[in-house]
């Protein structure tokens, strides 16, 4: 048997930040998180700080590597994006399609299909982001593409969540009736709520009906008004409702997280995504979307307009704010990224229960690598 023994970095089971701990590697897999007192003999890898953690969770991921999940809808794109997530520190996520045509749509379903039973590593489902949203909070999404959902686009969706470990999709009360939105959720898929213009009662109306989660909260919906509550308002009162957020500084300022954290804090249900683009784990300066540029500089990505246009963003860059700027504890932090998306995910957990899920290593830095990159700090005396 061979025994790796992870010392030196704090270790984060999922829930608890176990500090002066070591990490128990036996033939590949995860046995156990020790004091450092307790350790057993093994070959030790010696880690100069940071923390060994599970593997990110995203639920939200347009593209990586230079490439869009919208413009390769195949499993050769998809492998490229998983690999530039995967350097990221992200061992699972959802493959997001922008609005777009009920052709490219039912590509990526398949493709992500394809893409599971060819064992593309990481992929955890579908994310569709539309076409099924309010034009008058579109974002950098193509007007021409958004439209109302019909009974057809329901039976592709049911069929597409029979043949998917989870399908989650973005849709707006405007354009989605509560029946459909119920249908949708007893055949099992994740609605979330956003790009929507919606009053707090409608958001609540659509969340008795089945949604359980909002999309990138406060970007692309009604805000929080003190007598019109909105989107936001809905999400962060209702404490059965899970909501992604885009902590990049950019997209939310770290005042508005900070309120967010308390909202949910009791609840548990706020996560980290990235909206990452084809420019995550890239050099590129400039890509496109749907025939438009998508200019990156300064941190952001942004139409010729300056509407912004997804996230130039990696999870241990969101993190990194959520600890350095948001005040927000590196434990909490930390479960945002890995357990609690991964509640919405279908047979995937990212606690230490039974340990499951892959550890990574988040150097003081923000670098990542897996705790078999870091094997070669073997200390030869052990």
């Amino acid at each position: 048997m061979m025994r790796l023994i992870y010392s030196g970095a704090q270790v984060f089971d999922g829930v608890t930040l176990h500090k002066d701990a070591v990490l128990v590697i036996e033939d590949g897999a995860t046995a156990a998180i020790l004091p450092t007192s307790d350790a057993p003999s093994g070959k030790v890898v010696a880690l100069d700080g940071g923390v060994l953690t599970p593997g990110f969770v995203d639920l939200q991921a347009n593209g990586g590597g230079g490439v869009m999940f919208n413009d390769e809808t195949s499993v050769d794109g998809l492998r490229v994006i998983a690999a530039a997530h995967a350097a990221t520190g992200t061992r699972a996520f959802l493959p997001t399609l922008i609005t777009d045509t009920p052709n490219r749509t039912r590509a990526a379903i398949d493709a992500v299909v394809a893409a599971i039973a060819d064992g593309v590593p990481g992929i955890a489902g579908l994310h569709l982001e539309g076409p099924h949203l309010a034009v008058a909070q579109k974002g950098a999404h193509d007007a021409d593409l958004i439209r109302p959902m019909t009974d057809r686009d329901v039976a592709v969706l049911e069929d597409a969540a029979h043949r998917l470990p989870l399908l989650k999709v973005t849709v707006a009360p405007e354009s989605t009736r509560p029946a459909q939105i119920a249908r949708l959720a007893r055949a099992g898929v994740l609605i979330s709520l956003g790009h929507s213009d919606c009053s707090y009662d409608t958001a609540l109306v659509a969340f008795a009906a089945g949604a359980r989660c909002v999309t990138h909260l406060f970007n692309a919906m009604s805000p929080l008004r003190h007598r019109a509550p909105g989107l936001v308002g809905a999400a962060l009162d209702s404490c059965g409702i899970s909501a992604g957020i885009i902590a990049d500084g950019v997209h939310v300022h770290p005042a508005a997280i900070r309120a967010a954290v308390a909202a949910k804090r009791g609840s548990d249900r706020l996560f980290l995504v990235t909206d990452a683009m084809a420019s995550l784990a890239s050099e590129l300066q400039e890509f496109r979307l749907g025939g438009r540029r998508i200019l990156r500089g300064e941190g952001r990505l942004t139409l010729e307009d300056g509407t912004l246009a997804g996230a130039d963003l990696t999870m241990p860059q969101a993190i990194q704010v959520l600890t350095q700027e948001v005040g927000v504890p590196l434990a909490q932090a930390l479960s945002m990224a890995t357990t609690i998306p991964a509640r919405l995910l279908s047979g995937f957990s990212a606690t230490a229960s039974g340990f499951r899920a892959p550890f990574i290593y988040l150097a003081e830095n923000g670098d990542v690598s897996s705790p078999e990159e870091t094997a070669g700090m073997v200390d030869p005396s052990s």
